[in-house]
């Protein structure tokens, strides 16, 4: 299955690319609509119209798949979350607009939030890790405590352990989606608005 010899390498690249990135995306479909366990590599492969040794070519099993599909697509949340924090005017904008991005990501892409729920969390409501501390491998928390950090230090939040705080903001926000996810009436919009109000009331200086 590899390239013919004296074919365009650049090409036979962006085709195999191509073909990792199509798998990949079946791979977020399949975890969203039939969960991480039903999600085979024979439905992949069916999914993608190849075949079971075309998927094993590109990733050699399932496991290193799915691993790709979770690192893309904390990749993107994280990448939407980090573009509006880094567009804000001034530190407490930036946490407000970390809370609401948050949020809207997962109000939008929840395909994505299905993949991370299946393959992080022990329970479908979305509290329970399966490896306590797995969101440090993504630095998602880390984030968050720079962003306290830099707030107290533009002398705009009051003192406290900004790991300690950032833990118990990503914890509000986790329940509020966790809620969400099984209880799809939940008006996340309001949410996002109490949860601002609850993070500057937790952070903010009192003079």
């Amino acid at each position: 299955m590899s390239p013919r010899r004296g074919a365009d390498p650049e090409a036979a690249t962006f085709t195999e690319r191509a073909r990792r990135q199509q798998l990949i995306d079946c791979t977020v479909d399949l975890i969203s609509t039939r969960g991480y366990p039903s999600t085979s590599l024979s439905a992949i492969a069916e999914r993608a119209g190849v075949s079971k040794a075309a998927v094993l070519y590109h990733f050699s099993s399932k496991d290193n798949l799915t691993q790709a599909a979770l690192t893309q697509v904390l990749e993107q949340f994280g990448d939407h979350v980090r573009e509006r924090v880094e567009a804000a005017p001034d530190p407490l904008a930036a946490l407000v607009a970390y809370v609401h991005a948050m949020i809207g990501y997962q109000r939008d892409h929840r395909r994505q939030v299905r993949v991370i729920t299946e393959m992080l969390l022990d329970d479908h409501g979305g509290t329970r890790l399966k490896s306590p501390g797995s969101h440090d491998t993504y630095a998602r928390w880390q984030f968050l405590a720079t962003l306290l950090t830099e707030g107290q230090r533009a002398g705009v939040l009051r003192e406290f352990d900004p790991r300690t705080m950032s833990l118990a903001i990503g914890g509000a926000i986790d329940g509020v989606i966790g809620h969400w996810l099984a209880h799809p009436d939940l008006d996340l919009d309001a949410a996002a608005a109490e949860l601002e109000t609850f993070t500057l009331n937790a952070v903010a200086r009192r003079d």
